[in-house]
């Protein structure tokens, strides 16, 4: 085996494995680290085939424990760190872990989770440095080459869902996935990464992941901003990292003399994903990245589906790209359950190409999603005639005025195009006479009035589409990873009219 953390910590034990801040590791230490904390949560009582949670921000720890679940054989559930103490119990609970790292900052919100439970926790910033002084044990190898993280979803339509790949993981399947993934997107041992995202997230955590099984370093980011993004990249000499189009957006609004003055030569491959990418965004930051390959693919947590180049989206704008190698995209009328032609809005069905998952403990949305060998999220969409994926719209977020439907994201990318413009959101807002108008939540990098944005709507869509009211922000609610938290507004929105749709 050449990749890996066996591999990597035996041969390549003296490259920097991970940085955070002033801090950094070799993969020699965190080979020894990995094993101290192995055998802490050992001695809590977690056990082979048993799930390890991890709340931790952004940090050196985070990685450690990645490391060490390989070596105890354990899913590493990541959790996001900003929940509040009900969500944190009910994914405890639904996901049936049995032991917890967490940050003392974060003590409030998990000891009222834990209210009456015995689930064992170590505390980074607290007992974690003597627990790891204090392990004792044999040596213990790394019987699978990388974490296996089980992710659980953002909850855009309640409950959020744990995503689980397989049955059961072995080492043979997980090397194969990964090996399959660095081919795919090229990353090398000598590369550097820079995470830019919160870790608990299955994009910034699974392109640190593949990272590290490559060998290369993973340079880890606190928090997001965009100048300390371009100092980074020329001081660390930074090779890779995985943006969302709100990181871009900041990029650019780096004034052009500011961001010229950073050598951003090094980095060559720039993964973006997570929200759709507006067409001039993406225009933009193909042309402020000259020297690197920017890569866009859909996919979620359920699994990979499209990816295009920068060339290939050129060519055709708007695009997501084709699929995966191994994957298969089918567009299904949600009516009838027929497959459609080129050129046809439907369902988008994603095959995988590593096999089925399962939403943990609960069968019936599992069944919703699947329909034969190929699943479904709500995406709608449609394929060109050289296969080529656009996503229109989300099946939960197509509005309906007077039995018309209308697509969100068509909006969105005309108010995209107005100068005052940083991101919007648009969705349907119920009404007495139509069914639902559309309202639109806009913000904005200069002052505009909402009369100047309706009549720029009206220039350039038709009028039923127009936004019957547009409410202007200086800042959009978002996740931690940039998404705007759309469902955040219409419930608010909603909640405004005393009505739901």
């Amino acid at each position: 085996m050449t990749n890996g953390f066996a591999a990597n910590c035996d041969t390549r034990a003296n490259r920097i494995a991970v940085r955070f801040e002033t801090e950094s590791l070799t993969f020699g230490e965190l080979a020894e680290r990995s094993a101290a904390l192995a055998h802490a949560l050992g001695a809590v009582g977690l056990s082979t085939g048993e799930r390890l949670a991890v709340m931790l921000p952004n940090s050196i720890e985070f990685i450690e424990c990645l490391a060490a679940s390989a070596r105890l054989e354990v899913a590493c559930l990541t959790l996001n760190w900003h929940l509040r103490a009900d969500e944190l119990a009910w994914v405890l609970e639904d996901s049936g872990a049995t032991a917890l790292v967490a940050h003392t900052e974060l003590a409030p919100v998990v000891d009222a989770a834990l209210a009456g439970r015995g689930l064992p926790v170590i505390w980074v910033g607290g007992d974690y440095e003597d627990r790891l002084a204090g392990a004792q044990g044999p040596p213990l190898p790394f019987p699978w080459p990388t974490a296996w993280p089980v992710i659980y979803t953002s909850g855009t339509s309640g409950r959020p869902k744990g995503v689980v790949h397989g049955a059961a993981p072995t080492p043979a399947l997980m090397s194969m996935a990964y090996d399959a993934l660095a081919e795919m997107w090229t990353y090398r041992s000598d590369d550097v990464h820079l995470v830019a995202g919160p870790l608990y997230h299955a994009g910034p955590l699974g392109y640190a992941n593949l990272t590290l099984y490559v060998g290369g370093t993973v340079v880890i980011m606190d928090s997001w901003d965009p100048l300390e993004f371009l100092r980074a990249v020329q001081s660390l000499r930074v090779s890779t990292t995985f943006l969302t189009p709100a990181h871009l957006i900041r990029i650019l609004e780096v004034p052009d003399d500011v961001r010229s003055r950073h050598d951003l030569s090094s980095l060559r491959h720039v993964i973006h994903a997570g929200a759709p990418c507006p067409i001039h965004v993406k225009q933009r930051i193909i042309e402020a990245l000259p020297h690197a390959a920017i890569w866009e693919f859909y996919g979620m947590s359920e699994g990979g589906a499209t990816r295009v180049s920068s060339e290939e989206w050129l060519a055709r704008p708007g695009t997501v790209g084709r699929p995966w190698p191994g994957v298969e995209i089918r567009i299904i009328d949600p009516h009838t359950g027929e497959q459609l032609g080129a050129g046809e809005d439907g369902l988008v069905y994603v095959r995988p190409a590593m096999g089925r998952f399962h939403y943990h403990n609960n069968d019936a949305q599992t069944a919703a999603a699947w329909m034969d060998d190929v699943f479904t999220v709500g995406d709608i969409g449609h394929l060109d005639s050289d296969g080529y994926l656009f996503l229109t719209d989300r099946q939960s977020d197509l509005i309906i005025r007077n039995a018309v439907n209308i697509s969100p994201r068509e909006i969105e990318a005309v108010l995209h195009r107005h100068p005052a413009v940083v991101d919007c959101a648009v969705f349907g807002v119920p009404h007495d006479r139509d069914g639902e108008q559309v309202a639109a939540v806009v913000e904005t990098r200069f002052a505009v009035t909402v009369d100047v944005l309706q009549a720029w709507c009206r220039e350039q869509l038709d009028p039923f589409m127009c936004p019957s009211r547009i409410e202007v922000l200086d800042e959009l609610p978002r996740d931690p990873n940039g998404k705007i938290l759309k469902r955040l507004l219409r419930e608010q929105a909603w909640a405004a009219t005393g009505r739901a749709i």
